[in-house]
């Protein structure tokens, strides 16, 4: 066998390792999906939690109105607390990419609900709040065509865990006031979201 021929064998298995490693990866995904530091590890935690908040968790402060109000929110709430908002469904889709967060499987991407508290808000007085891979199989029909249809165009409650996406603090107008391409109003998200009720 020549040089080149072992290279591209090594090569070839090289990848084949890598591939099956990534595949048994994204179908049993750790909840600190794949991370290198700790940092990133913890946030992956916080945005994996499958526990429902209990009734002394939730942070009664925090409504869409709050949510909204301009100015530096980084530390306005904690990740440790859980929240209960109302508003108006504008849109739910996919998240635009795999994440490291879902050991980048395409087929565990976060679904988005975009809400704001009138049907015509401008995007940087909207709020976002994440369905999660974990809590979809967990037997709830959380699918983006269910959500769609039940939610879009209505008035819904969402439960779930605070979460400050760090990703997006520069994309937020809280957090990067009057910049060009803002497309939500803060970084703060409910994500994962752990209850949904239609109320109109």
């Amino acid at each position: 066998m020549s040089t080149r021929s072992r290279r591209l064998l090594i090569v070839v298995g090289v990848v084949v390792v890598l591939v099956a490693a990534w595949l048994v990866l994204a179908l049993n995904c750790p909840s600190i999906g794949i991370a290198l530091t700790s940092r990133a590890r913890n946030l992956h935690r916080l945005k994996n939690r499958t526990a429902a908040p209990q009734a002394t968790d939730f942070d009664s402060r925090v409504t869409l109105d709050a949510l909204l109000v301009r100015g530096d929110d980084t530390n306005r709430w904690s990740t440790d607390r859980a929240a209960r908002i109302e508003g108006y469904v504008l849109d739910v889709a996919y998240g635009g990419v795999a994440e490291a967060t879902n050991c980048y499987s395409p087929c565990r991407r976060d679904i988005h609900i975009v809400m704001a508290n009138r049907r015509d808000a401008p995007k940087t007085e909207q709020v976002v709040l994440e369905v999660t891979p974990n809590l979809r199989e967990q037997g709830r029909d959380w699918s983006e065509q269910t959500l769609q249809q039940q939610l879009v165009g209505h008035w819904c409650e969402f439960e779930g865990w605070l979460y400050f996406d760090v990703g997006h603090d520069e994309e937020a107008e809280n957090t990067a006031a009057n910049r060009p391409g803002n497309w939500r109003a803060t970084a703060w998200e409910i994500h994962p979201v752990t209850k949904i009720t239609v109320i109109r």
